[in-house]
């Protein structure tokens, strides 16, 4: 069972509806609803909370609660901690929002743009084939230029500090309208283009 049912303590509905959406999100996303609801569970959490606690909040089955724990930790979203006097593993969501997300990213570029990467560089040691028709050439050459761009400028944004990024988030429609001034400029003659 997945969703926070009766028989769970009662948690405070803020808290019982972040979990529940935070679990539609996931699955939406293709992470397991379970393991999304716990991941919520633990960010929201005051204190280190046991697979027994987090099973009996959520009213999840105890193996449930078992083989997420384990994916969280494979996707480094949440840890062990250590509670004196006590031997049971407690864990902690990560709680910093960048650290997360890009604890994210990383997880979802090394299970889906880094195959992608390797497919089409791959693709691209045989592109003088000559049963490759110039069109199908010209499609995997865009495709290889998009997918390497991409991978570059995730490796260069792990470098940009969060701060800065944030800033250049907040300012929305201003970075669209900077862009479509410095195109405009350089398509005119004499411009930088």
């Amino acid at each position: 069972m997945t969703e926070i049912n009766s028989e769970s303590r009662n948690l405070p509905e803020a808290v019982e509806q972040f979990v529940l959406r935070w679990g539609d999100m996931g699955s939406q996303w293709g992470v397991n609803r379970s393991v999304a609801q716990i991941q919520a569970l633990l960010f929201l959490s005051d204190r280190p909370l046991t697979a027994e606690d987090i099973a009996e909040k959520l009213g999840m089955a105890r193996s449930n609660v078992s083989n997420s724990l384990k994916e969280l930790l494979t996707w480094k979203l949440i840890h062990r901690v250590p509670v004196l006097g006590d031997r049971r593993d407690h864990f902690e969501a990560e709680t910093d929002l960048w650290q997360m997300a890009t604890k994210v990213a990383q997880g979802r570029k090394e299970r889906e743009i880094d195959p992608m990467v390797r497919a089409i560089t791959a693709a691209m040691e045989t592109i003088d084939d000559p049963h490759i028709s110039t069109k199908v050439r010209s499609r995997l050459v865009a495709m290889h230029d998009f997918v390497t761009t991409v991978d570059r400028w995730y490796q260069q944004m792990l470098d940009v500090p969060p701060s800065q990024i944030m800033t250049l988030i907040r300012m929305g429609s201003r970075v669209v309208g900077l862009l479509k001034f410095v195109t405009r400029r350089s398509a005119k003659p004499g411009g930088d283009g």
